[in-house]
């Protein structure tokens, strides 16, 4: 029985799925399954696994069913006492497995495991951006308002899954409700390194904004019905910091007055946000769009993205 089984859902994400493959063959840890659902792909992954010749590695293939079913599918046929979740299109740095095991079988009180995560561009090269999560131990107030796990970082028990598998009913969203659920009755852990790298592409940044807006009430209102009444008031917290990510959103998808909406939607459920960097850096963003127009927003970021690399790579 393999320690670890790897879930990587797939839908015709050739594009990546190689260099995502490779990530975990090159892991320190070797003691793991890898299971690839095929989510019901029109490309040629059935055709490239039957190249791969490591026994570890399983395809599932099926009918299309979106996300959360493929990650389903593979907790069902997961043998692995560890999962480790992993995104057709994201890569790990060899030693996560190795790490986040030593977590788990030294922590029996732990449930969930996650890493620091670098954002990088198509090309696998760093933005010079990092997120660096901070939720850990006895974590529901922490990601109630909050989601700041990367599912591709994460690492938990399987037993831990009493909880229940991801909602496929929710079609965004669906990995910050898992997480709140878990934390509901597990304490989590972060390894404060970035073991984890997330590509931010075009099929990344969803236009979508109303739509996961009315996912993510279902889970929020879900996750505040049996709240005590003194942690009510988290819930304002919630709508303001998922607000404030739309906004963002909408910024990557270059329509600064849908960014200036979610931005005031975010002030007004959450009205400290407004006196915060983030908020700053937010009306900065949008002013800069507005004036320069997307092209010039553009060549901002990219001008900030360089800086950062130097930055990052200065401090390594």
């Amino acid at each position: 029985m393999p320690k670890v089984t790897v879930i990587i859902p797939s839908y015709n994400a050739m594009t990546y799925l190689p260099e995502t493959l490779n990530s975990v063959l090159q892991q320190s840890f070797t003691d793991f399954e890898v299971l690839i659902i095929n989510d019901g792909s029109t490309d040629n992954v059935v055709e490239w696994v039957g190249t791969i010749r490591d026994s570890r590695v399983r395809l599932i293939s099926q009918e299309n069913q979106r996300l959360a079913a493929a990650r389903n599918t593979g907790i069902a046929h997961a043998k692995g006492e560890y999962l480790a979740f992993l995104d057709a299109d994201d890569v790990w740095q060899p030693t996560k497995l190795e790490k986040q095991v030593n977590c788990l079988d030294n922590n029996p009180k732990i449930g969930l495991v996650h890493t620091w995560t670098l954002l990088v561009n198509s090309e696998t090269k760093p933005t010079g951006k990092m997120l660096k999560s901070s939720v850990e131990g006895d974590a529901w107030q922490q990601i109630v308002q909050k989601n700041t796990i990367v599912v591709s970082s994460v690492m938990a028990r399987s037993s831990c899954l009493d909880v229940g598998v991801f909602d496929k009913d929710l079609h965004y969203c669906e990995d910050y409700d898992m997480w709140i659920r878990l934390a509901c009755r597990y304490n989590f852990a972060v390894i404060k390194e970035p073991l984890t790298s997330y590509r931010i592409h075009s099929n990344t940044l969803s236009t979508h904004c109303e739509a996961v807006l009315k996912y993510f009430r279902i889970l929020i209102e879900r996750a505040f019905q049996s709240a005590p009444t003194e942690l009510l008031y988290l819930r304002n917290h919630s709508y303001g910091n998922q607000n404030f990510y739309l906004a963002w959103r909408c910024l990557n998808n270059k329509d600064y007055k849908q960014a200036l909406h979610y931005q005031k939607q975010a002030i007004a459920h959450y009205p400290q946000l407004r006196y915060t960097k983030d908020c700053l850096r937010l009306s900065l963003a949008i002013v800069i769009m507005q004036w320069l127009k997307p092209e010039g927003y553009g060549r901002v970021l990219s001008l900030i993205y360089t800086l950062r690399r130097r930055i990052l790579s200065s401090n390594t």
